[in-house]
């Protein structure tokens, strides 16, 4: 913890998302969390250089922090690759090799983004139902009930081409509404 409370609850409410980021990067749990460590000393000196003294000085703090880590956990793997590794045997070289990559942390990292996509995919579900209920019934028999557009069409009595366009209008606002949290989760 640190002497500025603000800095601390920064740090409570995007660890987790900066730790995924760097191990999805990196694919190593101890490069993740040095690079977590790092990147949030980068914004601690950022706020200080900059006289920032909470998360709403930043336009956008969530995509300053993933970027971040990302391009941390990114140089990490360069570093790393030069590395050399010497094993005493081929079986300790396949022990290593199946421990990397069949590791608790990925299984654990692949549950926490599931659970993510899920609760994104309720908000915006619930976010579009509140918007425009026309807009929440397309995605739900093109997306979810996977129904082609024609079909989708014809069940809602309109055209292919207002469908089209009506699709590509809601598709635009989540983005727009979800941001950097949607197109993150849709990135992999």
């Amino acid at each position: 913890m640190t002497d500025n409370q603000e800095f601390d609850e920064i740090y409570k409410k995007y660890k987790n998302r900066v730790l995924r980021t760097a191990y999805r990067y990196s694919q190593n749990k101890d490069i993740a969390e040095d690079v977590l460590q790092d990147t949030f000393m980068a914004l601690y000196r950022d706020m200080k250089v900059k006289g920032y003294t909470s998360a709403d000085d930043y336009t956008n703090l969530d995509a300053w922090l993933y970027t971040t880590a990302k391009h941390a956990a990114l140089n990490y793997g360069r570093l790393r690759s030069r590395e050399v590794l010497a094993f005493d045997s081929e079986e300790e070289l396949l022990i290593t090799e199946k421990l990397t990559t069949e590791s608790v942390e990925s299984k654990y990292v692949g549950m926490l983004d599931d659970e993510e996509r899920r609760q994104l995919n309720e908000r915006v579900l619930s976010g579009l139902l509140a918007k425009n209920p026309r807009w929440y019934e397309m995605i739900r028999l093109v997306c979810g009930m996977e129904l082609s557009k024609k079909e989708a069409a014809e069940r809602m009595n309109i055209s292919p081409d207002l469908l089209y366009v009506t699709l590509h209008r809601a598709r635009v606002w989540i983005k727009e509404t979800y941001g950097v949290e949607y197109e993150e989760l849709n990135r992999y």
